[in-house]
This record gives C-alpha cells, structure tokens and sequence, in this order.
C-alpha cells in the first residue's frame, strides 16, 4: 500500500487519547522526517513510522503480552509496508527483532532521545528554543530526571546509527524545534510546569 502520513496519524488517533502520547509520537515524526530528508529517504514513510511506532501502547502497555504485538497485528492486517512493520517490531528491543534497515535503526535511536528531549523542554522558560546538546547530555547524567528514559538505549541508538551523538542531538532538537507550537514545547507552553510523560522503552 501507499504509505500516508495523515492516514498514520488518523489511525493513530482513533487507538490513542492520551495528549501527551500524541505529541510524543509527532516529535518522533519530526525527528524520523528530518533523517529521511537527509538520507533521501521516502519522507512519508519514515514520518508513518514514527507515528505508528507506539500504535497499541495505550491500549495494551504490558511489555509481557501487549505492545508492540498488537500494533504489528494491526498494521500487517492493514498490509503496511514490511520495512514499516519491521521498524516498530525492532524498536522493542524486548522482542529481540535484529534493527538491519536504516528506517529500523534511525526509529530506534530518536524514539527515547525525542522523549527526553522533550522533557528537558519543558523546564525551561524557554521551552526547545536554543535548548543544546551540552544541556541534553547534563540531563542525561541526573538519574532522576525523565527517570523513565534508559539512558543506555539513547546512547546505543546513537551508536547504531553510526552518528556522532552530539549530532544524533543537535539534529533531534532541531527538528522538534521546527514543531514546537504542536508539541508544546515553545516559550508559552513550558516553563517548569511540569514534565509530558514520556513511553519509556515503548
């Protein structure tokens, strides 16, 4: 089938109310559309998968039986591309699905680190805007902050993608910076009010 990021988006909505899991996904898009663009990759395709890539995690968050499985059930019933498929299944690492596509291993390595990015935004009065990577990488040594985002899957990402970590940063805040009206990350939306959960291993 064609791959159409609205239509990702549509179905994604209809499985998932959460807010703060909605705006997750769209800075994983962001981050996914930035890679694709510099690859030369199929943009809608990558930014579907971003999306799509936590399909079920509302409904059935128990890594044991439920996400990502049902989400696979879905999106093959529904004959998605296998790269596609194949990329939400290997961001689970839980599944012990190889990450062989650059499309698996690029969702894999911005998938946490759009998480974390965002919660380091929302602490600061100015939101994304002018967030670094020095900032970033301070965070990532404070346990307790954004306690739920495995600081060794954010670095192997990185490392699997074969991408200077500063860089895998700077191009992961850029690009959710670009959406930061949508995601609720700019000046007039953060400040310290509080942390948007983020899906952890999801």
């Amino acid at each position: 089938m064609d791959v159409s990021r609205d239509e990702a988006w549509r179905l994604f909505c209809e499985w998932t109310e959460s807010d703060s899991l909605r705006k997750h996904v769209l800075g994983v898009e962001a981050a996914m559309r930035a890679y694709a663009r510099e690859a030369g990759e199929d943009e809608e395709l990558w930014a579907a998968t971003g999306i799509l890539h936590d399909l079920d995690y509302e409904r059935y968050p128990d890594p044991d039986i439920g996400h990502p499985r049902m989400a696979i059930e879905e999106l093959e019933r529904r004959a998605y591309p296998p790269e596609l498929v194949d990329a939400v299944a290997g961001h689970a690492e839980y599944l012990g699905v190889p990450r062989t596509t650059p499309l698996a291993r690029t969702l894999f390595a911005v998938d946490e680190l759009s998480g974390f990015v965002a919660a380091c935004a929302m602490v600061r009065p100015e939101g994304i805007h002018g967030l670094t990577p020095k900032s970033v990488k301070k965070k990532l040594k404070q346990p307790s902050f954004a306690a739920g985002v495995d600081r060794e899957q954010v670095r192997r990402g990185a490392d699997e993608l074969g991408v200077e970590f500063d860089a895998h940063v700077a191009r992961v805040i850029a690009a959710m910076d670009e959406r930061a009206g949508e995601l609720g990350l700019g000046r007039e939306s953060t400040g310290g009010a509080g942390l948007s959960p983020t899906p952890g291993s999801a």
